[in-house]
C-alpha cells in the first residue's frame, strides 16, 4: 500500500527531527549553546566570525567583559549536532525566550517549530493508517474523515469547501496567536506556541502525504475511484458527450 508507505516516510523523517531537537543538545558540552538570537531563513551561526556569523556578531553585551554568551558555531560541533543545529539555524529564528533548554543548551528550534514537527509526525501516523488514494490531492486528504460525514458532501459536490475549511481550521490557532503577537501588545507563551503549532503541522503533514499518494494512473478510469456514498467521478469531457 503506497499510502501507508508515504505516511510512514513522513512519520519517520519528521519523528527523527522531532526527537533530534531534544537529543542534539545532549551531545554537545553543557552550557555551550545559547542564548541564541537569529533570523528565520538565514544562516546566523555557521561560524564564530566570517561567513554565517550574524548571530555571534550581533550579540548584545550583558557583562563587563563585553560578551553576552559563549560564541556558538554549529560547524564546529559533532556531525549529528551540526546537522540538527544547522537545520534549525536555516529554518528558525531561534529566539532564546521562545525556546526550551536541554542539558543547559538551547534547542535548535523554537517551541512553535517543536509543535509543528509534532503535528507533522501525527499527520504521518494518521495518514499511514487511514489515508487512501482518491485520484486528487483534495479527495485524498478528505479520506481521513469518517465516511458517513462525507456522504452529503459528495452528493452535493462540496468537497473543495470542506477541504479548504478543514485547512483553515487547522491554521487559525497559529495565525491568531502569531499575528496577535505581531500586531498588538499580546505576548504568547511556549505552551501556547506548542499547542497552536501542532494542528498546523498536522495539516501540513496530511497535505504532504496526500501530494505523494494521489495518483490518477493507479486507476483505469475516474469512475473506478471508490468515493463515500457510492459517488462517482465524471470527467468533464464525458459529461459534455452525455449532454449532447
Amino acid at each position: 500500500m503506497k499510502e501507508a508507505k508515504v505516511g510512514r516516510w513522513v512519520m519517520g523523517v519528521c519523528g527523527f527531527f522531532l526527537v533530534s531537537f531534544f537529543l542534539a543538545p545532549m551531545t554537545v558540552e553543557a552550557g555551550s549553546v545559547g542564548p541564541l538570537e537569529g533570523r528565520a531563513n538565514a544562516i546566523d551561526y555557521y561560524s564564530e566570525d566570517g561567513f554565517g556569523s550574524y548571530g555571534n556578531q550581533n550579540a548584545v553585551p550583558e557583562n563587563e567583559s563585553g560578551k553576552c554568551c559563549p560564541a556558538f558555531a554549529w560547524s564546529e560541533v559533532n556531525f549529528y549536532a551540526a546537522i540538527i543545529y544547522g537545520f534549525g539555524d536555516v529554518n528558525c529564528h531561534q529566539k532564546a525566550e521562545r525556546s526550551w533548554e536541554v542539558n543547559n543548551n538551547q534547542l535548535p528550534v523554537c517551541t512553535r517549530d517543536v509543535g509543528i514537527f509534532c503535528g507533522l509526525f501525527i499527520g504521518g501516523v494518521v495518514f499511514s493508517r487511514r489515508g487512501w488514494n482518491r485520484w486528487t490531492v483534495r479527495d485524498t486528504c478528505l479520506s481521513l474523515l469518517p465516511e458517513r460525514m462525507l456522504h452529503d458532501v459528495y452528493a452535493q459536490n462540496r468537497r473543495t469547501l470542506l477541504w479548504l475549511g478543514c485547512g483553515l481550521l487547522l491554521c487559525l490557532p497559529l495565525i491568531f496567536d502569531g499575528f496577535l503577537q505581531l500586531l498588538t501588545s499580546y505576548e504568547s507563551n511556549n505552551i501556547k506556541r506548542i499547542l497552536t503549532g501542532i494542528p498546523f503541522g498536522f495539516g501540513i503533514g496530511v497535505l504532504l502525504c496526500a501530494m505523494f499518494s494521489a495518483r490518477a494512473e493507479a486507476f483505469r478510469g475516474a469512475g473506478e475511484v471508490l468515493l463515500p456514498g457510492n459517488a462517482k467521478f465524471t470527467l468533464a469531457k464525458e459529461e459534455a458527450q452525455e449532454s449532447e
